[in-house]
């Protein structure tokens, strides 16, 4: 449903539930994509091979752009952007995929390098020409820097040569192929003017029309992903002439025909702003990540609600939510669920909030790990959610299959997540204070297992003893040998990568249970929240105990804790669950998410329908 306020009633705890999950401002931010999702033109086709459920993501896309007022605001917007995905991601991931690549990499991108009045964008605001990027290289995965494909300045026809020297150099991935109507992309590649290499550069570049790529451009479809069906091609040039405005940003380059300068840092600088739209993707990744999780949630918790299991010793049947061997995975999920959004909202207004270049060092280290954190959390949960959902959410008709296989998309798009953690385990490694762990305001203390600020510390103490074990192995190996040294450290850094997004998930929660007026929603908030922290307090415990920072006592009653604080949150799933405001024409495409489920199996001419029952 779509969630509305009034002046005239206080909000329901439905609705302030909401509020924390969506945003104080939910209503502006995700009405539009709530009512998009609704029309017909979004509801789930039967059947359909692959290039049929290709073809409809890029009729929607189209759909999508008519409905928009402007797609170039939308492209300016990662907040929007984020809310695109965390909508139309249980949908259809094929359509998330394409709209984040078209709005965000290739219009945004265009917008950052200040071509706004500058180029004519109308082709690829009306969709005449849908943009993709190209980036990823075979031979060349995380490591974009180190890219081969190169624009060589051609000073007599005052233009670039694109080409691909080699097999490793192939683009990877990019929806290139003629699917879906004309393409055009930005294609990443090394400037080289007069024997000098002036860094990595984004060039706007016709790849094909309706029917087939262009010439010079070749364009080769990928074996077929798993998940949900895209066109992903190797692509590459051959020696492909483009005019000089090909090249963004070239007004910067010089004041005439050839001039090209770099300065010191210059290439890093342009290399990092010519990626810069990767940071927006990795919020749109964590929204629909965490978007997908909250639909099969909210399926398995309808399910589990009305599907009927025989009573014990011939009592009636009861819904199979009745059994903590089914409610309890459900109620540990839903306290992740409401990590997973807290965590990308607090991540996204980190990065929103920066202005000076050290905070967004560190709110990009944010987004990073709260990228990978909750894209890897919301395949637990997806999995779970399906689990619960026995046979039926194997169907596809059944909606769960498409997210299942989906989200390892996210698990690997915009930076793949161990290379996200460990680029933050040797940040957060080397920038520690050794003696941090020494702290005074850190020393052992006695606390209570009730107490949501006793949890936070110990989850703070979970992150310090992680990185204090990477560094000491790190000082333990030989200081020329800089791989061992990292080879040494990284299993204890990356444990403490993943406390510190539990302790930043813990710290969001906080917040939001803090900026609730007393009453029911505060209580369900902190349930949510306290399950959330003893479960992980408990898969440390052997850790805390021996820092001294829980007692024996404590350790013994973590179980309990546990179990009783999944009572309390599986009591109230249905409520939690209907604070995602899903919109009941999506749940309606779940045969299961309704108590007539198995009415998507009648059968016309069965004998209940032609009156042979009963026949002997």
């Amino acid at each position: 449903m779509t969630v509305t306020l009034t002046d005239t009633f206080p909000p329901s705890t439905t609705e302030q539930l909401t509020g924390v999950l969506l945003g104080p401002d939910f209503r502006r931010e995700h009405g539009f994509w709530q009512r998009l999702i609704s029309t017909e033109p979004f509801r789930r086709p039967a059947g359909g091979t692959p290039e049929e459920r290709l073809a409809l993501a890029y009729d929607r896309l189209r759909i999508l752009n008519r409905s928009l007022d402007s797609g170039a605001r939308l492209a300016a917007d990662p907040r929007a952007l984020a809310a695109l995905h965390a909508w139309l991601g249980p949908v259809d991931p094929a359509l998330t995929t394409v709209a984040g690549i078209h709005y965000n990499l290739f219009l945004g991108s265009i917008l950052d390098h200040g071509c706004a009045g500058r180029r004519d964008l109308s082709d690829y605001l009306t969709m005449r020409r849908i943009g993709t990027f190209l980036c990823t290289e075979v031979a060349h995965g995380n490591n974009a820097a180190a890219m081969e494909t190169t624009a060589t300045y051609d000073r007599e026809r005052d233009g670039f040569v694109l080409h691909t020297p080699n097999a490793g150099a192939q683009k990877f991935m990019p929806n290139t192929s003629p699917a879906g109507g004309a393409k055009s992309g930005l294609v990443a590649a090394r400037l080289v003017a007069d024997g000098s290499d002036h860094g990595v550069r984004l060039f706007l570049v016709p790849l094909t029309d309706d029917v087939r790529a262009l010439p010079g451009v070749r364009v080769r479809r990928l074996p077929a992903r798993m998940g949900s069906p895209v066109d992903h091609c190797l692509t590459s040039f051959d020696r492909l002439f483009v005019g000089r405005d090909a090249l963004l940003g070239s007004g910067e380059e010089g004041d005439g025909p050839g001039e090209f300068r770099t300065g010191p840092g210059d290439r890093r600088r342009r290399f990092l702003t010519s990626i810069g739209r990767v940071t927006p993707g990795r919020i749109s990744m964590s929204a629909c990540a965490a978007g997908s999780a909250r639909a099969t949630l909210a399926v398995a918790v309808r399910y589990g609600g009305h599907r009927l299991i025989s009573g014990s010793r011939g009592k009636p049947p009861v819904p199979v939510n009745a059994h903590r061997s089914h409610h309890g995975p459900l109620a540990s999920a839903m306290a992740t669920v409401f990590a997973m959004s807290l965590l990308y909202r607090r991540a996204q207004e980190r990065w929103e909030a920066c202005t000076d270049e050290d905070g967004r060092t560190d709110a990009g280290r944010l987004v990073d790990v709260a990228k990978a954190w909750i894209t890897w959390r919301a395949r637990d949960v997806i999995v779970e959610s399906r689990e619960r959902c026995g046979a039926q959410a194997l169907l596809e008709n059944n909606g769960m299959t498409e997210l299942v296989t989906g989200v390892e998309g996210a698990i690997t798009a915009e930076g793949d997540n161990i290379a996200l953690y460990a680029k933050a385990a040797a940040d957060m490694l080397f920038a520690a204070d050794p003696g941090r762990e020494d702290d005074p305001d850190r020393a052992p203390h006695p606390g209570d297992l009730t107490d949501p600020c006793f949890l936070g510390r110990l989850l703070a103490s979970v992150q310090d003893i992680w990185f204090a074990r990477a560094r000491a192995r790190a000082l333990r190996a030989p200081d020329a040998d800089a791989l061992g040294r990292w080879n040494a450290a990284s299993g204890p850094a990356l444990r403490g990568v993943e406390a510190y997004a539990y302790r930043q998930a813990a710290e969001a929660y906080a917040e939001a249970r803090a900026a609730l007026p007393e009453g029911e929603a505060k209580e369900r908030l902190g349930e949510l929240e306290r399950l959330f922290a003893v479960e992980w307090v408990a898969r440390n415990s052997g850790d805390l105990l021996a820092a001294g920072l829980l007692s024996g006592d404590q350790v013994d009653t973590l179980p309990e804790t546990a179990e009783d604080l999944v009572a309390s949150v599986a009591a109230h799933a249905p409520q939690l669950a209907e604070s995602f405001a899903l919109p009941e024409e999506l749940l309606a495409d779940w045969p299961i998410a309704g108590p007539g489920y198995a009415d998507a199996y009648d059968d016309p001419r069965g004998p209940w329908n032609t009156g042979t029952a009963d026949a002997r």
